[in-house]
Parts: C-alpha cells; sequence; structure tokens
C-alpha cells in the first residue's frame, strides 16, 4: 500500500482519498450512526421511564404507609 502512495502529493493521501471514501461510504456511515444514536436515546429514555417508575411506586407506598400510622 505504501509503494502505491509513494510517488502522489501529500494532499491525494490526506484530503483526496478520505472525501472519496466519505462520498462512497457516506450513506453507510450515516446509517449506521443513526442506529447507534437511535439505540442510545432509547436505552436513555428507558432508563429515566423506569427510574421514573420506581420513585413514583417508592413515593406512593411510603406516603400510604405513613397514612395508616395515623
Amino acid at each position: 500500500m505504501r509503494e502505491i502512495f509513494a510517488g502522489m502529493p501529500w494532499w491525494v493521501k490526506w484530503i483526496a482519498v478520505p472525501v472519496i471514501a466519505l462520498v462512497v461510504f457516506g450513506g453507510l456511515i450515516a446509517s449506521i450512526l443513526q442506529v447507534v444514536f437511535g439505540l442510545l436515546f432509547k436505552v436513555l429514555v428507558f432508563v429515566a421511564l423506569v427510574g421514573g417508575l420506581i420513585y413514583v411506586v417508592r413515593k406512593f407506598t411510603a406516603s400510604s404507609s405513613s397514612r395508616s400510622d395515623w
């Protein structure tokens, strides 16, 4: 691989090749990022909902047990 780029100018290795890779694989990269960020968002929503449910249940059970103390 090095001998292929040996006679090329610096901008071919560092600008042209990455730009071509982004053009060719850009849709694939965007799809993968979309799936990853979508999954992370769903995990965060799940954690928030479960945490909220646990908070509400503990608050309700604590208030109902304190009412029975009267």
